[in-house]
């Protein structure tokens, strides 16, 4: 009797799971009956939301994965079209019931199709009004550090009082601009994003079939899942797949680590506050860089990492700091770090070493845990003013301490230090990392510590990664490009991404696919993931479906499956106000 009690319940659950473990198909036409291809359907479930997208293809249709829930939502986007949003009652009772029919309008009113454009288009028109080369590459790099260039947000009209405000946070931020190019930027905003001016650039031509072109058809096999992880006074920085399947995110405006289970029906979340050692506000900085609105950065933790036991570990910027997360203890270990300011990206040798790049003091610095011992290398700067640069900062704090600097120009505005950024460990065990205003990369001797640094043919080489063969890719974040480095041959080749206008798209970082050799890039200021395939020299982009993401670091699952992070500072410009957690599967509907 218990037995078959037991096969009944079995059964049942294993009916229940049936009828919602399955795909939702569908058509997307227009008025008059023509289909829409390429369009971007997500159907949405959960508080915290958890969303599935997919793409159409050239007769209008589409077929999810199964779902693991019933849909509360969804919405069809295109853009030139109307979006068309659905609620629970819109939707099938069962994901099993017959296709959806979706039908969408076209989008007549030109403003509104600009509005549509992802933040890159309105940064073109910006970017072309500057003359100087210089100047325009100069902007790109400082002022898209936190966020999408070109958005809603940055294109308000402001007047001089408040440019003037903005552009002294920026600085004090880190976003420092010449004296020359500061003088220009109101004028060159307001000029740039008026929308008597802005609107029919943008739309020329909106009713041509080449205005804004579907994703290529290898893009409309791959699905979209995101997140909402953190809240809009967060800032969703790093992230990485640990090799149990579960993927850790920092949080670095509310000093939080966020573990998600994607295993789980709806996205098992847990959040662990980061140790701030009483540190006030703003870390170790808080005499000298404003705090931002609604944050609780205490000490800011930035790059994160599994090291070659299984523990979690982050930079802490703010707080001048390496922590390590047990994540079967669930408890922290915290080492300040005895010389250099600003942990930045931090990377693992084969002896378990921490690497990091420490951005404000122009430092690499290696933590040895089983010797609890640190070392730091002072990298070379290629000016005496960006020696300067990085070496008064310590000065400057200390100063801060003992001296109300709140009313004086803004630290380091018009110097530019190197700010070593990207960092990674080559096959051969050597350390190569990029100094971002500098516009070099180096070699360190893991042994020696010797530096020997190589002038880069672009400006702001940024993220870099290894590949399996041991060469160097590296994205330009204020060119549009990416490039490899053979350290054999020591020369470089370099590729244009294909996002238009050419230019407005800003690679923050990029990782090689262990798969398959890939390389996957940050679209971060278009809304996108861009995959380039080194033998055919062939790009692939692939759109998201969330205006203003911001991605800052790429990392990999098991399966291939690529995962990125939504970090526009600050959160609220986001779409629906929600930092998210990305995972993109190239070739789902393959």
């Amino acid at each position: 009797m218990r037995m078959r009690i037991l096969f009944i319940a079995m059964s049942l659950i294993g009916l229940a799971a049936e009828a919602v473990a399955a795909p939702i198909v569908g058509r997307v036409t227009e008025k008059g009956g023509g289909a829409v291809e390429g369009a971007m359907v997500s159907f949405v479930h959960g508080e915290p939301s958890r969303a599935t997208t997919v793409f159409t293809d050239t007769d209008g249709r589409f077929r999810t994965p199964s779902l693991e829930q019933r849909p509360e939502r969804a919405r069809v986007r295109r853009i030139g079209w109307k979006d068309l949003d659905l609620d629970a009652s819109q939707l099938p009772a069962k994901v099993t019931a017959s296709p959806l029919e979706l039908v969408i309008e076209r989008e007549t009113n030109p403003a509104m199709v600009a509005a549509q454009l992802p933040s890159n288009r309105w940064f073109g028109l910006l970017l072309e009004r500057i003359e100087d080369p210089d100047h325009r590459e100069e902007l790109v790099r400082q002022c898209t550090y936190c966020h999408q260039q070109g958005s809603l947000a940055t294109r308000a009209p402001r007047t001089d009082e408040e440019w003037d405000k903005v552009l002294s946070l920026m600085a004090r931020l880190g976003g420092t601009l010449s004296a020359d190019l500061r003088s220009q930027v109101p004028t060159l905003f307001t000029e740039a994003y008026e929308p008597t001016r802005a609107g029919p650039a943008l739309t020329a031509g909106m009713d041509s079939a080449d205005f804004a072109p579907p994703p290529a058809a290898a893009a409309r096999k791959s699905v979209v899942d995101e997140w909402v992880l953190g809240g809009e006074a967060s800032m969703q920085h790093d992230l990485v797949v640990h090799p149990d399947g579960r993927v850790y995110s920092v949080d670095m405006m509310q000093d939080q680590l966020y573990r998600l289970d994607p295993r789980v029906t709806g996205g098992d979340r847990a959040s662990f506050a980061v140790p701030d050692g009483d540190l006030p506000l703003g870390g170790v900085f808080s005499a000298l860089t404003p705090s931002v609105p609604n944050a609780n950065a205490h000490v800011g933790p930035h790059s994160i990492q599994v090291a070659p036991d299984g523990a979690i570990w982050t930079t802490l910027a703010l707080g001048n700091q390496l922590a390590r997360f047990d994540p079967k203890a669930e408890a922290w270990s915290v080492y300040p770090l005895e010389e250099g300011y600003y942990p930045h990206t931090l990377r693992f040798d084969e002896r378990g070493r921490v690497w990091y790049t420490a951005a404000a003091s122009n430092h690499v610095g290696m933590y040895d845990p089983a010797e609890d011992e640190h070392h730091s290398i002072r990298l070379p700067a290629p000016t005496w003013g960006q020696a300067i640069a990085s070496r008064i900062l310590p000065a400057l704090l200390w100063l801060a301490e003992r001296v109300d600097l709140s009313d004086s120009e803004p630290a380091g505005e018009g110097m530019s230090a190197p700010v070593p950024y990207g960092i990674d460990v080559a096959p051969n065990g050597d350390i190569w990392f990029s100094q971002l205003n500098a516009h070099r990369i180096g070699r360190i001797d893991p042994e020696t510590f010797d530096v020997e640094v190589f002038e880069t043919p672009f400006p702001a080489p940024r993220r870099l990664r290894f590949d399996a063969n041991g060469d160097l890719w590296i994205p330009s974040f204020s060119t549009g490009a990416i490039s490899r480095f053979d350290l054999e041959t020591e020369q470089f080749d370099s590729w244009r991404l294909p996002i238009e206008p050419l230019g407005s798209e800003t690679p923050y970082a990029l990782n090689v696919s262990p798969k398959d050799g890939s390389v996957w890039i940050c679209g971060t200021n278009s809304d996108t993931l861009i995959r380039f395939e080194p033998a055919s020299e062939e790009f692939t982009v692939f759109p998201l479906p969330t205006q203003v993401t911001y991605t800052r670091e790429i990392d990999f699952d098991d399966e291939g499956r690529v995962w990125t992070s939504n970090s526009n500072l600050p959160a609220w410009q986001i779409e629906d106000a929600s930092p998210k957690v990305i995972r993109l599967d190239p070739d789902a509907l393959s």
